[in-house]
């Protein structure tokens, strides 16, 4: 992340994390659903930007005024795969709307997520396409 960089953090709390992110030299909005939680967090970090925003209302985060170059979203909470997969759809939103060039996402649940999965080859159910996708064989 360089100074030219604005990162947007979906799920603020206090801004724990809002201020390290601030303290790289980065413009940083933190936000979260309530405004008491950003009139706590404002309280304690006056110099950093934090507005009220449902993370599920990606019109209003268009609409805070800044191209974000950078998402961060801190999933600790979060333990269920269903929530999970609910996050990975919103977060492929922001990045067809928003299109920021990096996405950060903060999450143990998500980390073990890729253990309980199967790869899936295209070209092992149609071998005769590999060589047209520069894969080996076929």
């Amino acid at each position: 992340m360089g100074p030219s960089d604005t990162v947007l953090e979906l799920g603020c709390e206090w801004g724990a994390t809002t201020q390290v992110l601030a303290g790289a030299g980065n413009e940083v909005i933190g936000t979260e659903v309530s405004q008491e939680v950003i009139t706590r967090a404002h309280r304690l970090h006056p110099d950093i930007r934090f507005e009220v925003l449902d993370a599920f209302d990606v019109r209003a985060a268009l609409n805070l005024g800044k191209a974000c170059t950078k998402l961060y979203r801190d999933l600790s909470g979060f333990s269920g795969y269903r929530l999970l997969l609910d996050v990975i759809a919103l977060l492929t939103i922001y990045s067809t709307v928003l299109r920021p060039d990096t996405i950060v996402v903060k999450s143990a649940a998500l980390k073990q997520f890729p253990s309980h999965c199967v790869a899936w080859r295209h070209s092992a159910l149609k071998p005769e396409l590999a060589p047209l996708r520069g894969e080996p064989g076929g």
